[in-house]
Order: C-alpha cells, then sequence, then structure tokens
C-alpha cells in the first residue's frame, strides 16, 4: 500500500490560520507486511538518523490501528520525503495525515476525508495546513464544535508556484512567540478586508486581484524580521511579475503564485539574487491524500 501527501502553504498573506494551498510537492510512504518492525527513509530527513527511532508518523499509525485491529502484524514501512522538514510547507499535516490514512486503509476500513480531517484536527489545532494536506487546491476553513469547516476550489493549470526554501529554518514556536499580544482595529480591519479579497478572487478567479489582496500586517513583517533576507525575497517576486508573494506557514520558506508563462522568468530573476536559495516552480495538487492499494 501507498500513502501520498501533498505539501501545503498556509496563511497566504492575510488568512492567518485560516488559508492554505496544496502543492505538487509529496511524502510518500509505502507500507508492506513484515516479519520484523522496520524502517527506511529517503529523501527529506533522511541524514537525521533520529527520524527512524522517534518516527511521529509511527506513534499516531499504532495509535489508529491498535484501536482499528485486534491483530498484531509487524510492518515495514519506506518512506519517501519531497516535503522539507521545518521550512513551512506543511511537513508536519502530512505526517499526521498519512498516519491516520495509513491505518484505516490497511485495515480496510473505509475512511470519508471529512473524517481524515477531523481526526487529523486533533493533532493540528489550526485548519490552514491540514485542510489542503487532506483535499487539495486551495481552501478557505474555520473550526466550529469541534469540526473542520471549509470550502474548496481547485487551482487551474495556467498558474504555478514558484517556491524560495532558505538555507536555515524559522521554528514556529519561536515565530509564534514573536506575534503581538494585541492588534489595533486598523490592524484587524485591515487583515479582515485584505483576506476577504484574496479568498474572493480566487472563487472569482480574477487573478490580477491578488496583486492587491495578498498583504498583511498580523504575522509575515514580525517572523520575516528573524531572516531579513525575505523582504527582498517578495519584493523580487513582486516586482519580476508574481500575482503574490507570501511567506509560507510560519517560514523560512516564500511562496509565490504566477501565470505559468511568466515563471520561467521570475524564477530565473530569483536565482540570480538568492544563488544559496533552493528555488523551484512546481504545480499546484488538486487531489489531496492518496491512498494506493
Amino acid at each position: 500500500m501507498r500513502v501520498s501527501v501533498p505539501a501545503t502553504s498556509a496563511n497566504m498573506g492575510p488568512g492567518f490560520d485560516t488559508l492554505g494551498i496544496a502543492l505538487q510537492i509529496k511524502n510518500q510512504v509505502m507500507i508492506k507486511p513484515s516479519k520484523f518492525h522496520s524502517v527506511s527513509l529517503k529523501g527529506e530527513g533522511s541524514n537525521n538518523p533520529a527520524l527512524k527511532d522517534n518516527n511521529m508518523f509511527i506513534s499516531i499509525f499504532n495509535d489508529f490501528y491498535h484501536n482499528l485491529s485486534t491483530k498484531r502484524r509487524n510492518f515495514r514501512f519506506e518512506f519517501y520525503n519531497e516535503i522539507p522538514m521545518s521550512r513551512g510547507l506543511g511537513s508536519s499535516s502530512a505526517v499526521i495525515v498519512s498516519a491516520i490514512a495509513s491505518a484505516y486503509a490497511i485495515e480496510g476500513v473505509d475512511l470519508p476525508k471529512k473524517k481524515l480531517l477531523n481526526l487529523a484536527l486533533a493533532y493540528e489545532n489550526h485548519p490552514d495546513n491540514i485542510t489542503p494536506a487532506v483535499m487539495g487546491g486551495f481552501n478557505v476553513a474555520t473550526i466550529k464544535d469541534n469540526e473542520v469547516k471549509f470550502i474548496k476550489k481547485e487551482m487551474p493549470k495556467h498558474l504555478r508556484a514558484i517556491v524560495v526554501i532558505p538555507n536555515r529554518p524559522i521554528s514556529t514556536n519561536m515565530s509564534r512567540k514573536t506575534l503581538p499580544y494585541k492588534y489595533s482595529k486598523d490592524d484587524a480591519v485591515y487583515n479582515l478586508s485584505h483576506a476577504s479579497l484574496l479568498t474572493a478572487a480566487f472563487m472569482s478567479e480574477n487573478w490580477e486581484m491578488l496583486r492587491v489582496a495578498a498583504f498583511d500586517k498580523f504575522h509575515q513583517k514580525y517572523r520575516m524580521k528573524q531572516m531579513p533576507e525575505l523582504f527582498e525575497v517578495q519584493k523580487a517576486s513582486l516586482r519580476a511579475g508574481s500575482l503574490m508573494s507570501t511567506l509560507s506557514g510560519s517560514g523560512s520558506t516564500f511562496f509565490s503564485l504566477a501565470y505559468a508563462d511568466d515563471c520561467k522568468k521570475i524564477e530565473k530573476e530569483l536565482r540570480t539574487r538568492f544563488p544559496h536559495f533552493k528555488i523551484f516552480t512546481t504545480d499546484f495538487d488538486n487531489y489531496g491524500v492518496r491512498v494506493e492499494k
């Protein structure tokens, strides 16, 4: 059995803890029956031996598998990770979603995506990453009565994402500590209006409006001060033709959205300006988590 989950970019500027989008970058796990428990890891994180012993996927998988099954079988878990860790691309959400989906699939128990999403909420209490990880596409999400309420929009093929991954991380916990305890009414209205306009732009496919809508006053500038080069990444991406350029999650990755025809020029400009960063263009993922038996 193979389970794959896409990377996600959350917040998307003004949509703090609310907006998220799925990218065509995936973590995959192959699960096989085995005489003994074993783990192999390739790709991102493979140079960290501790991940084999202290593996969040295995812990969550066992929680659900032992509740679903009276059997005590051993498995071989083969991980291939494309999603960088601790870079604001939803690596934790991908682990949570794939672990729960795998436990249900290995027992042949049907798991609708909406149920999977709400089970994942127990491990990640903000819906902006887990929702696109499960559903794919662009998502607006909130939580009511411990359930995720969301609306999904599939992304068209003539748009692509340009991803800039700096050579060092920003700690999510430290990043949240940099945020103000209170915001002014003006800043709250600014973010409310921009998040609403950005959402309306996605839903109506008014892509040019993203040039106006994708700015915020809640989190980006505070987090980006930990890595001041990110201000230049944002400016350079927008000058080169991106429709929007925002901190991905809590960083350090930067996410830009552009017309496919403009991506080569934008990527070239960013590579010239930031040669020590990893920069590439990718498609959006409209499907979300996949289970293949």
